[in-house]
């Protein structure tokens, strides 16, 4: 049995959403209509089974033998938000690759808005 088998997406999406929300700069994880309507669903689902749901909203995971990691983040104005984006990455990679063993092909981060406050 691999890794892949093992690790559930919603388990690989709660580490990067716990690494993204560390990163100096970043407000929030915020997510698009998408992610609204699947945190929904996955809330749900999670619900249903008895089990707390795992915070994992703005965040979207492919597991196929690597794992792309697509954040949805909020920015503050005071930190750069190109800077922020690219620590967001590095800390989303370590933190996929250090908790659950699967490398870790690419993490996107789109910025969705800058508040001001």
């Amino acid at each position: 049995m691999t890794a892949e088998h093992v690790i559930a997406k919603p388990v690989v999406a709660a580490v990067a959403a716990h690494a993204a929300s560390g990163v100096a700069g970043v407000v929030r994880l915020e997510p698009g209509v998408a992610g609204l309507v699947g945190s929904v669903a996955r809330t749900a689902r999670q619900r249903f089974k008895g089990l707390e749901p795992v915070p994992t909203e703005g965040v979207r995971v492919r597991v196929e033998g690597r794992v792309w990691v697509e954040v949805d983040v909020v920015t503050s104005a005071v930190d750069q938000a190109v800077a922020v984006a690219r620590a967001v990455q590095r800390a989303v990679a370590a933190a996929v690759t250090e908790a659950t063993g699967l490398p870790v092909a690419a993490v996107a981060v789109f910025v969705l808005d800058i508040e001001l406050s």
